[in-house]
């Protein structure tokens, strides 16, 4: 792959960090003290100023590829973007690219009707409206999607839908005016993955309950948020149905790919934020006669989190090139190593930051508490590590079965078993 970014690339890149500049970093601290001073979950005034003018300036629904409702871009050219705005929590709203409202649009773009379009899509392409995602659930491993419980049942030309969700990343939010929420429609169908539906929810709904906010290490994230819901007899049309019955799992596999590495790209910039703190606070710190930044601990500490979060970036431009030339079917394995990998490197280079400003590290004076919230959450958030490596040693045992694994040679084949192989070289044993 060309790890050169286009000319196109690079401008929209310079212009959205000078947007950070001039707009962004100087209204965090504003931003944060109208949430905490006001109601949590009312979005401050100045987050729709903000978006206007990153709306003006062409800078509005980057994420969105291969469409003429968006910027056109693939992934590997929205990646350098999308991590200048990891760099701050404000920032995806900012530029509508933030979750969930990005992979809903990416479902109703995809699989949805015209007429599903043009009532829910076109008011979250233009920031008039934010959205949820219902597929978790507290009384089962949701890690495993197949367990899902919520029913959704065909009543005459309605469905009804009874179950509880949770983490239901939007609902809290009073602008959340739609929410997708998948559940089985056909439990008894013997082909597990095709017993999900997805159904489109309007908000506020009759039967349709948002019990409560759940804070992440105290962290609510109003004005948005996660929620716990309840679905009680909640009717709607079936032309609210996603694609069609017996579709959600496949739609789920679409939605998540594009929005896995999503989250990964805002990790890379969120942690570029974090190392860059760490290096400014331990080059003014003085302790035991000279400053923090020569200790060698703490060289070390840097030093492992340029080469993590190079790595990290890395991963995240080869699977965002196997998903733009094979599709995101074939660069699961992609997908999943940086879901594994950009979570973990982000915890340990904001930990590591963390250190570096002691006491003050584990306030909310720097944000790096909060940041550490965030990016532990996605080692659980759109299917746990342990999902994922899973899945990554089955493709990679998948390469030495059957019997092209005795063959040798070729790209992407097992090399031949050591005891067939001739000894004309010296022979790893395993």
């Amino acid at each position: 792959m060309d790890f050169d970014h286009s000319p196109k690339v690079l401008e929209l890149k310079a212009r959205v960090e000078s947007f950070m500049a001039e707009h962004i970093y100087p209204n965090e601290a504003t931003l944060h003290a109208a949430i905490a001073g006001g109601d949590r979950w009312q979005a401050p005034a100045l987050i729709d100023e903000l978006k206007r003018r990153a709306r003006a300036a062409g800078l509005w629904n980057l994420w969105l590829p291969a469409s003429e409702r968006g910027a056109g871009l693939t992934n590997l050219e929205y990646a350098p973007l999308c991590e200048v705005m990891g760099r701050s929590p404000f920032a995806p709203e900012v530029f509508n690219c933030s979750a969930p409202d990005t992979g809903n649009m990416e479902v109703l773009e995809r699989y949805g009707t015209e007429a599903q379009k043009q009532a829910w899509l076109v008011p979250l392409l233009n920031g008039e409206i934010r959205s949820a995602f219902a597929m978790t659930e507290p009384d089962v491993a949701s890690s495993d999607a197949t367990n899902i419980a919520t029913r959704i049942r065909r009543d005459g030309s309605d469905y009804v839908i009874n179950g509880r969700k949770w983490w239901t990343s939007g609902a809290p939010d009073p602008r959340c005016r739609i929410m997708i929420v998948m559940g089985k429609t056909d439990p008894d169908n013997p082909d597990r993955h095709r017993q999900q539906s997805m159904v489109l929810v309007p908000l506020p709904h009759p039967g349709v309950t948002v019990k409560r906010a759940l804070p992440v290490f105290g962290y609510d994230d109003a004005p948005h948020g996660h929620a716990e819901v309840m679905f009680e007899n909640a009717r709607v049309p079936a032309d609210n149905v996603i694609l069609g019955e017996g579709r959600g799992f496949e739609i789920a596999q679409g939605r998540l790919g594009p929005g896995r590495i999503h989250h990964c790209m805002r990790l890379i910039g969120l942690a570029e934020r974090a190392l860059e703190r760490m290096c400014r606070r331990t080059l003014t710190r003085v302790a035991f006669g000279r400053p923090v930044a020569e200790q060698t601990v703490t060289q070390e500490r840097i030093a492992e989190s340029r080469i993590l979060i190079e790595q990290a970036r890395l991963l995240t431009l080869r699977a965002a090139d196997m998903m733009d030339k094979h599709g995101n079917k074939a660069a699961r394995a992609e997908i999943a190593m940086i879901k594994v990998a950009a979570p973990n490197m982000a915890c340990r280079v904001l930990d590591w930051a963390i250190q570096a400003f002691g006491a003050a590290g584990v306030t909310d004076d720097y944000g790096l508490a909060h940041a550490y919230a965030n990016a532990r959450t996605l080692r659980l958030a759109d299917g746990p590590d342990e999902v994922h490596r899973n899945q990554i040693a089955r493709l990679e045992l998948r390469r030495y079965q059957g019997p092209e694994s005795l063959t040798g040679g070729g790209a992407g084949v097992a090399p031949a078993d050591p005891g067939t192989a001739p000894r004309t070289a010296p022979v790893w044993v395993a």
